[in-house]
């Protein structure tokens, strides 16, 4: 009996230490991508992953999504994703020209595709004329969430489980002591 029991608390607490790789995916830093020039419809702007942003060599995929995006053109292509190489810094810089119909926001989201990392970058198109436009990452969202380091969230969580496993034991315990006394 103690032996299923120490087992099944081994295969818990390892399953704990196991993360799916979706919940480990890697970002780059907002402060690693930069957009300039013109974000106004039919505008041409540069959206740069910088340098360490990927994996040096490693094909990237780049999508650009928002209204009116299949009129954009990457980096003078006629698509809405294309893919590119990163440099041997492994940075990654993407033309974009947008539709002359352009309206709202286009993100332009780049995938490593050896390793993983992801990087948007928000376009806010702005009126012709209206002087430079806004563009660069969503920082004007709400900070949601909980900043505590990886360690102390898996950590209190190995807690929990270490603790539920001790109740568990000690009611079997208790039951196996009540079922020989009887």
């Amino acid at each position: 009996m103690i032996k299923k029991i120490t087992a099944v608390f081994a295969l818990a607490l390892a399953g704990l230490f196991v993360a799916p790789i979706a919940a480990n995916a890697s970002y780059v830093p907002d402060a690693g991508i930069t957009v300039s020039g013109s974000v106004t419809a039919g505008g041409t702007s540069t959206v740069s992953f910088g340098d360490g942003g990927f994996q040096p060599g490693e094909t990237v995929s780049l999508a650009l999504t928002g209204e009116n995006a299949t009129g954009a053109t990457l980096a003078a292509v006629e698509t809405q994703t294309i893919q590119k190489t990163a440099s041997s810094t492994g940075a990654v810089n993407l033309n974009v020209t947008l539709p002359t119909n352009a309206t709202g926001s286009y993100t332009v989201t780049g995938t490593g595709l050896t390793t993983g990392i992801v990087g948007t970058a928000t376009l806010t198109v702005t009126a012709a004329g209206s002087g430079s436009g806004s563009g660069g990452n969503d920082n004007d969202l709400a900070d949601t969430g909980f900043g505590a380091p990886a360690f102390v969230v898996w950590g209190a969580a190995g807690a929990v489980a270490l603790g539920a496993a001790l109740i568990a034991v000690l009611v079997m315990v208790r039951r196996q002591r009540a079922s020989l006394a009887a």
